[in-house]
């Protein structure tokens, strides 16, 4: 392996065999325009030609973590993006409510750090959210509680958040006393793409910083007046580690909303229901007035929440939601693009 491929987290799963002179990874993204990093150094680059032409969906362009074959490699020009490598993981959401598009927030991602701030009440509605689309996404999750210096009662935080968490790494991080940089940084393998999630203002700026070693992204402050974070990072952007590894910082997410298809990442989630749902005498067990109802006798007994199985029946109405807007989404498109090669056919 090339040591330009060892840098930036190469790994077995991309399978590219061409000219090492053309491979590259997309190290930031902005409006469809992109650098990105080759043996000789970070170039921009833009899509044009076949790759733009057939792209359907934004989901066909590269993003940030993307391992790309460039058309050339010329140091003097802006570098055209040829093709799109395989993704062997990709963090998803619904690009906004309006919309049925996915945006991805970053690929080839192998491990997603789920920062959440002490200093405001935990959201584990939103964090449930979060776990959903993470184990769709192939990568592995770990909980960094930052700014464990506001908060008197560390202990039973961590045993809250385990109660969602279930047997997820749940990491604490004080920067102001540099308490937990080493356990964080010991989760990063050398061949790590990590990727930070989170609400503005959690602190993931902060974090890469100290992980880097040195001031790469501006930080501010949460308002005083309602604890809401300013956004800092205004785009998604991949820095390489000084002990080996890549990590990518993505600006802050005051909504998530999911994208369709990922069921499997919510019976992950909420494996507890899962197993519950497993033991009803009925497979159909609508958990309404069914008898022998696993689910209804855990809420019964007070061993499950009620908060819990309410958010887990809402995600799972809204994944149903979403799948049929993406079907006919998807069935419109492929109408459209049936359409014009009819159109071209018949100017021949």
């Amino acid at each position: 392996m090339h040591e330009f491929q060892k840098t930036y987290a190469y790994r077995p799963e991309i399978n590219y065999r061409g000219s090492i002179k053309l491979l590259a990874r997309v190290i930031n993204e902005q409006k469809e325009r992109y650098t990105v990093q080759t043996i000789y150094g970070a170039r921009p680059a833009v899509v044009k030609g076949k790759l733009r032409h057939d792209a359907s969906s934004r989901e066909d362009f590269p993003s940030v973590g993307d391992w790309i074959v460039l058309k050339q490699n010329n140091p003097h020009d802006v570098l055209i993006i040829d093709e799109l490598l395989p993704r062997f993981s990709s963090i998803v959401r619904k690009a906004d409510e309006l919309e049925t598009n996915a945006q991805i927030l970053a690929s080839n991602v192998t491990k997603v750090f789920i920062v959440l701030s002490l200093e405001e009440k935990i959201n584990v509605r939103k964090l449930e959210r979060f776990l959903v689309t993470v184990w769709e996404s192939g990568a592995s999750p770990i909980i960094i509680l930052s700014k464990a210096d506001l908060v008197e009662d560390l202990e039973a935080t961590k045993q809250k958040i385990d109660q969602v968490a279930l047997g997820i790494p749940v990491l604490a991080w004080d920067a102001v006393n540099k308490i937990g940089k080493e356990e964080i940084r010991n989760t990063i393998h050398v061949d790590d793409t990590i990727v930070l999630i989170g609400n503005s203002g959690v602190g993931k700026s902060t974090l890469i910083n100290h992980l880097l070693g040195k001031e790469m992204l501006k930080t501010q402050a949460v308002r005083d007046s309602d604890k809401r974070g300013r956004h800092t990072t205004t785009h998604r952007e991949l820095f390489r580690l000084p002990e080996g590894g890549v990590i990518i910082d993505t600006p802050g997410m005051r909504s998530f909303l999911l994208w369709a298809g990922e069921e499997s990442g919510l019976s992950h989630t909420f494996s507890d229901i899962q197993m519950l749902i497993e033991k009803c005498r009925f497979n159909d067990c609508l958990h309404d007035t069914e008898p022998d109802c696993a689910v209804k006798e855990a809420l019964a007994a007070g061993e499950l929440e009620k908060e819990r199985w309410d958010s887990y029946v809402k995600l799972q109405k809204e994944l149903a939601y979403l799948e049929r807007r993406q079907n006919a989404r998807l069935a419109a498109e492929e109408k459209k693009k049936w359409k014009k090669a009819t159109m071209q056919h018949r100017m021949r």
